[in-house]
């Protein structure tokens, strides 16, 4: 006879339903999206003949990995992020199987969700950077060379916009051409100030911090607004992106970008990768090796425009 009532995998897969939303009181909408992926799943096992848990294989689970990404009649393909969600529906179902007893074994621990694509950091033009530089401030105003100042610095040493605002008047060596930045987890790394940075800040420390510090209490910060504090993480991205404006400059640009930039155009001009992690303050070179891939696609662009046998 005909089966009438559910199988026993759907069974399961209510309990565990339940168990989401009574035991964990996970949201309405992530319970929606658990059931919606599991009840494909459900789907995807009883097109291969499978109807109890404890009968689910490890190649079931990579099967329904490899239908997701790959799309059928009734659903698009999923992106990589999309496909780890439902993965890790997947994982979390038969991890509960085995804690009640359904099931012997964990058909789904070996089969890991899709990584996403890794987004390549942007790098702006050197040609933007300046027409940025330049547009920085008012002219003749003293927040004009503060921003020149900010902007410089965090083009030229690589800084975060948490470094850069956090830094104070004592961490500058103008002697010996560095700085000093505090990182994430309070690591300290000194990094050199290029010429253009150097003069700039010297401008400002000049002719413009001591008009803005008059309006405030004598903070030692580096970087001040307009009534004599710290400069804020906010104000300074507003600086940039004021700049970025009026340089007319149309791509997507934060104090973020600029280290991008900076990191980028090093290792385009030959800076060794280990080099550049150290200046970044990266704990592993591998974080720093994403800006290699950001070159290799520059250097794949001029080998194929001058390279006599690159094109067909």
């Amino acid at each position: 006879m005909p089966r009438t009532g559910p199988t026993p995998l759907q069974r399961a897969l209510r309990t565990y339903l339940d168990h989401l939303m009574v035991e964990r009181g996970l949201a309405d909408n992530t319970l929606k999206s658990y059931r919606r992926d599991l009840r494909r799943y459900a789907r995807h096992l009883a097109g291969v003949g499978v109807e109890d848990v404890s009968e689910v294989t490890e190649s079931a689970v990579s099967g329904f990995l490899m239908a997701l990404r790959e799309g059928d009649a009734e659903h698009q393909p999923l992106s990589a992020a999309s496909a780890a969600r439902t993965v890790v529906a997947v994982r979390g179902f038969h991890r509960f199987a085995v804690r009640e007893g359904l099931a012997q074994h964990d058909p789904a621990a070996a089969v890991r969700p899709p990584a996403s694509a890794k987004r390549l950091p942007k790098a702006l033009p050197l040609a933007d950077i300046e027409a940025i530089l330049d547009a920085a401030g008012a002219p003749g105003t003293s927040l004009a060379l503060r921003d020149r100042a900010l902007l410089e610095v965090l083009y030229g040493t690589g800084a975060r916009i948490s470094e850069a605002v956090g830094l104070d008047l004592d961490d500058l060596d103008r002697e010996d051409g560095t700085v000093l930045l505090r990182g994430k987890g309070s690591k300290e790394r000194i990094v050199p100030v290029g010429s253009y940075a150097r003069a700039a800040v010297e401008a400002y420390l000049v002719r413009g911090r001591p008009d803005l510090s008059g309006a405030g209490r004598g903070t030692p910060a580096l970087f001040l607004n307009a009534r004599g504090g710290r400069l804020s993480r906010q104000s300074a991205w507003t600086v940039l992106a004021k700049a970025a404006e009026r340089a007319g400059v149309t791509a997507e640009v934060s104090p973020h970008t600029l280290r991008h930039s900076f990191a980028t155009h090093l290792l385009d001009g030959g800076a060794d990768v280990r080099v550049v992690q150290e200046l970044l303050g990266h704990a592993s070179v591998t974080t720093t090796q994403v800006y290699t891939l950001v070159t290799v696609d520059s250097l794949r662009e001029v080998y194929a425009t001058a390279h006599p046998r690159a094109l067909s």
